[in-house]
């Protein structure tokens, strides 16, 4: 019988987990100034909530941009809709820095106030890989993958920013484990757990799309496993595979049906509500002339123009805006190459300069336990083999399935030329730390032999229980430690953080830029430099990357900058800050294929890796 104190401890533990985290988001949010995404972003979702109108940022679905917008509703914010943003195309990152900056509005406010949403999100993405967790391994081991995702320098990046990274965490996972309770039990809570879940992930992150055949293929296996376990003659089994089959893909597409009508299209209603039909279809036929696909293109225009279509027309023209820039690819600088095709090891290697190494140490073990037990079992002949692989499919589907998704999304992420973040597999993170869990977890239940008939086995016997109980808990309670403190250390630059074997969080620029380094979070720290070192009258030549403003921020002392101008000590300005990705972009040796001109280089700055300053971690600042 369970005490009430094993029920409530593990409660409490998981209470500390999420409030460290929360500190550590809030923290972050109010240090960093605007990433570069969410000019666009905030912008957006104050327009969807304000105005119910979808003409900005089309490219991302709405859901994390509606949270974020919902707490300015609460501020006398002034945007106004008469400029040429308004009645342009895509023209959002304009009307961002104008609605941030030029507008009469205060921008740390507005950036803080947006950001609770995304914070919040991160925060229940904590909670359910704990509730998630809780159903497979138990309440107390599914503290650590809490924990993982909690102290997950990635994760705390991109969870305090008004973005859909960590939200689309949260969706694959709520998505996943409320299907996989619907396959388990096919109630009609669960059906529309499942609908609601599917739909929430398909409302935050277009690359939930890949749910769709992950959960095809899920139900498919799932109707062979049944299947399997029924002892009949091959025809019967036959027939009634072919029958669970068809169940199970019907009731899967109505869970996704459902999901599209009961959330995706109701969001999608009240954020183009406002939006002028005629406006609407001319955006999308703009943005859908050169889609590689004509037809689908044109089916999509046609379907903005209905009042009862067009809001899976917006959704549907999101779709294919991203893949249409999957297929383009983006400059990207990895590893002293700049190249706009990417590259196939790009995510294996940024994943393995971003996770902490206490994280890596822990999946390690778990992987070669996992592997260890797969060959172990090749031993015993094929028939038990079998026996036991049906046993893990019919046991452990769960795991087998989360396994699954994790194997598809990577293998989509390393063949797509889109390489400019790891946050673009941050969504599986959770998913891999709840299966390291409750691989560990099975190797601190190895338990010692019963049988003892000598002194040698005896003390076998003795050394297997002393390690079980204390060598792998030290083991783990180190890599716990470890990975607490270094987090804490890192706060709050998390966003630049890269292990130590990556050059740490001020070194790790070397390898990798953009989201994993750079994204402009770091002008709010270049004021502060500014207002502590220069004089009134001095001024800083500034050639920044990111989503703020450096007219706002520096004022009288910002002087525009970039390499064709020269130095600035031309014009008698002797310092001059340059954004790190930027310089990496000038410096990075460019692909075979790749052209950039020479004048970009910044080829008069001697030594740009020696520089005097630094704001933050992202901005780098030089003496002349």
């Amino acid at each position: 019988m369970i005490s009430k104190l094993e029920v409530i401890v593990p409660k409490i533990i998981l209470t500390v987990i999420i409030a460290i985290a929360a500190i550590f988001l809030y923290s972050a949010a109010q240090g960093d100034s605007a990433i570069f995404d969410e000019t666009a972003h905030v912008v957006a979702g104050y327009t969807y909530v304000r105005h119910l109108d979808y003409r900005f940022n089309p490219e991302h679905p709405p859901l994390i941009k509606v949270l974020a917008g919902l707490p300015l509703l609460f501020k006398n914010l002034q945007f106004p809709t008469d400029k040429d943003y308004w009645t342009g195309i895509n023209e959002q990152w304009s009307a961002g820095n104008q609605f941030l900056y030029w507008s009469g509005n205060d921008p740390n406010s507005i950036l803080l106030w947006a950001r609770l949403g995304p914070i919040i999100v991160t925060l229940l993405l904590i909670l359910f890989t704990y509730l998630f967790t809780q159903e497979l391994i138990g309440r107390w081991w599914a503290l650590l993958p809490a924990l993982l995702v909690s102290f997950s320098p990635i994760v705390l990046a991109h969870g305090h920013y008004v973005t859909t990274d960590a939200g689309a965490a949260l969706g694959i996972l709520i998505a996943i484990r409320y299907f996989l309770k619907w396959l388990h039990d096919q109630s009609r809570k669960n059906f529309i757990f499942a609908g609601i879940a599917f739909g929430i992930a398909q409302a935050i992150k277009f690359s939930s799309v890949l749910l769709v055949p992950y959960f095809l293929l899920i139900a498919a296996i799932f109707a062979i496993v049944e299947i399997i376990k029924i002892r009949s003659f091959f025809e019967l089994r036959f027939k009634k595979f072919i029958r669970s089959l068809t169940y199970y893909i019907f009731f899967t597409a109505a869970i996704m049906a459902v999901g599209y009508l009961i959330v995706v299209y109701p969001i999608y209603s009240v954020t183009t509500w406002n939006y002028p039909i005629e406006k609407q279809v001319s955006d999308t036929k703009l943005t859908l002339q050169n889609f590689s696909i004509p037809p689908v293109a044109n089916a999509v225009v046609q379907l903005a123009g209905y009042p009862i279509t067009r809001p899976m027309a917006e959704y549907a023209l999101g779709v294919l805006m991203v893949m249409q820039r999957s297929a383009g690819g983006n400059n990207a600088f990895f590893l002293g190459e700049l190249s706009s095709h990417g590259w196939w090891y790009y995510f294996p290697l940024i994943y393995l300069m971003k996770e902490p190494l206490p994280i890596l140490a822990l999946i390690a073990i778990a992987a070669f336990l996992g592997v260890s037990r797969i060959l172990g079992t090749f031993h015993n002949g094929f028939n038990k083999t079998y026996q036991k692989g049906i046993e893990f499919l019919t046991i452990r589907f769960t795991e087998f399935s989360i396994i699954v998704f994790i194997a598809i999304y990577w293998a989509s992420s390393v063949s797509s030329p889109l390489n400019i973040g790891v946050r673009h597999i941050l969504l599986t993170l959770p998913l891999a730390y709840i299966i390291a869990s409750g691989s560990i977890k099975k190797w601190f239940g190895v338990q010692p032999v019963d049988v003892i008939t000598t002194i040698w086995g005896q003390t076998i016997n003795i050394a297997r229980t002393v390690f079980n109980i204390w060598v792998k808990t030290i083991i783990l309670s180190a890599l716990v430690i470890w990975l607490v403190l270094e987090t804490a250390i890192a706060a709050p630059y998390f966003l630049s953080y890269f292990n130590e074997a990556a050059g740490g969080r001020f070194n790790g620029f070397q390898y990798a830029t953009d989201s994993n380094f750079d994204w402009g979070q770091d002008l709010k720290r270049l004021q502060i430099w500014v207002a502590d070192n220069l004089n009134p009258d001095q001024k800083i030549a500034v050639d920044y990357f990111g989503g703020g403003d450096p007219r706002y921020f520096l004022g009288n002392h910002f002087e525009p900058w970039w390499s064709a101008k020269g130095s600035p000590k031309d014009d008698n300005i002797e310092w001059l800050a340059i954004s790190i990705n930027t310089l990496q972009g000038a410096l990075a040796k460019p692909a075979p294929d790749f052209y950039r001109n020479p004048a970009d280089e910044y080829r008069w700055l001697e030594n740009p890796y020696k520089f005097t300053e630094r704001a933050g971690t992202s901005i780098l600042i030089y003496k002349l």
